[in-house]
């Protein structure tokens, strides 16, 4: 009788460890699984960015890295970012489906260049959308204007410094931005900037020795001389002595 019990005991505990080891073996399978669908899915995510980056969708162009100005930032706000969000620049970027545009709040005619002017070429600096656009197509639209010469000369000495900033910057497309607005500054005001270039050409002649750049910027040389005249000819060559002129 006592060998009977035994052998039902034995009997039972065989059977919850053969239940415990079903449910241990289970459980591992469910990991296993587990563990391989999330190895796909990061397999799948990372092919898939990698496709992207490859072979990158038209609309990532119209509408590159963005953050939301009016949301909540990871981080302190650049002071061109920081005016923008609390709407200190008159303008908006209005989105459109081929190319976008800026939406100003008023003719732009009416506004003051004192500080405006100054604040977008700040923004020139800037490498996030929309900060970049606005700030580029601010720029070249205030200067646009009917009387901007007279607005834009007695700004001239605080203009110079933030335009350098942005010629001496590291960031290949802050320098494309500054190099434009240059030239549309010089388009403006003419022989008034001659006195201010020597503080931008020692940025220029550096940069002149990347051959990507060696074309722009010896386009926006020619149009320094064109609308300086020859006092600017006189600047240019003493900074940069390879300079051919175009005019004389």
């Amino acid at each position: 009788m006592q060998k009977s019990e035994c052998h039902g005991s034995v009997q039972l505990r065989n059977r919850v460890t053969g239940n415990c080891d079903q449910r241990t073996s289970s459980s591992v399978q469910t990991k296993q699984r587990t563990t391989v669908q999330r190895s796909k899915s990061s397999l799948s995510a990372s092919s898939l960015e990698s496709a992207r980056k490859l072979h990158p969708r038209p609309s990532d162009k119209l509408n590159p890295k963005t953050i939301n100005p009016f949301g909540e930032q990871p981080r302190a706000l650049s002071a061109f970012a920081a005016i923008y969000s609390k709407g200190g620049i008159p303008c908006r970027l209005a989105h459109g489906s081929v190319k976008h545009r800026l939406q100003w709040e008023c003719p732009p005619e009416n506004l003051p260049f004192d500080p405006l002017l100054i604040t977008l070429a700040e923004g020139l600096r800037e490498t996030k959308h929309p900060y970049t656009f606005v700030s580029k197509e601010g720029f070249r639209e205030l200067l646009l204007v009917k009387g901007a010469p007279e607005k834009a000369v007695p700004l001239l000495p605080r203009l110079i410094p933030v335009l350098k900033a942005a010629l001496v910057h590291s960031d290949d497309e802050v320098f494309e931005r500054g190099l434009n607005a240059l030239m549309q500054l010089s388009v403006v005001v003419g022989p008034s900037l001659n006195d201010h270039l020597k503080h931008l050409l020692t940025s220029l002649s550096k940069r002149l020795m990347d051959k990507k750049f060696k074309e722009p910027i010896t386009s926006a040389l020619q149009k320094l001389e064109q609308h300086g005249g020859s006092g600017s000819l006189i600047v240019i060559k003493s900074k940069i002595p390879t300079y051919c002129s175009i005019c004389f």
